[in-house]
Order: C-alpha cells, then sequence, then structure tokens
C-alpha cells in the first residue's frame, strides 16, 4: 500500500476493525471522534475503496465531506460525485454506498442520527456496474 495521504481536516485514524473493513474493497480508517449526542467519525478512504451496499434502519446518517473526491450512490439512481464541502443527508431505510474516487483519497465525517434500535445491514458488494469508471 502506497503512502497514507490524509485528504481532509481531522486525523486518519487506524485502519478500520475486521468487524467493519470485510464490508469495504480497499483499505479505510476510522478515527472516532465522538459518541455524545450520536456517533461521528472521520473516516478516510484510500483511492478506490469503497463500502459496501448498506441501509440505516430506523436512524439515517449525514456524510460531510471534508477532502478529495469520491462518491455516492443510492439504489436504482445514478452516482454523484463528492468534494470537499458536499453534504450527504442519507434517510433512514436507503440502500446505499459511498468510497473514494479510483484516483483520489477521500474522507468524511459520518454522523449517525441516533433512533431507538437503530442498525445497519451491510448487504453486497458494490460493482464494476456501480463504482464508476
Amino acid at each position: 500500500m502506497s503512502e497514507i495521504k490524509n485528504p481532509g481536516a481531522f486525523d486518519v485514524g487506524n485502519p478500520l476493525p475486521e468487524q467493519f473493513s470485510k464490508y469495504f474493497i480497499g483499505q479505510a480508517y476510522l478515527n472516532p471522534l465522538t459518541k455524545t449526542g450520536g456517533a461521528i467519525a472521520n473516516v478516510t478512504f484510500s483511492p478506490g475503496c469503497r463500502n459496501n451496499w448498506h441501509i440505516h434502519h430506523k436512524g439515517g446518517q449525514i456524510l460531510l465531506v471534508t477532502g478529495g473526491r469520491g462518491w455516492y450512490q443510492e439504489w436504482g439512481k445514478a452516482p454523484q460525485a463528492l468534494k470537499a464541502g458536499d453534504v450527504v443527508n442519507i434517510a433512514p431505510e436507503v440502500k446505499h454506498w459511498h468510497g473514494a474516487a479510483a484516483d483520489s483519497w477521500f474522507s468524511h465525517l459520518a454522523v449517525e442520527i441516533p433512533a431507538e434500535n437503530s442498525s445497519n445491514e451491510w448487504l453486497e458488494p458494490v460493482d464494476g456496474e456501480h463504482y464508476p469508471k
């Protein structure tokens, strides 16, 4: 793996623990920032890294892009290019994925929306049909 190039304002953190890394293609890093009022973490993706399709049940999520270039896609919709300053509001029960562009490091703050009995459902990897060339 090449040298980590932090594109964001927060420390990269550590490689994802196994409980999460198995749902990613490529290497991502996690830096938990707080759990007060809901979990907020900086997530940094190496070039081409992306998470599997997944669904946030009940709570939803907000992505605050802090650096690099990446992608976000909801099931049945076209991929959306992301850059620093973009905000993505992900409603509960929406199947989606997010990650880095093939040629760029990418960083975002992941803000989990607290809800009673919330959970994440991890699904299939993002294939070449859905990951932008």
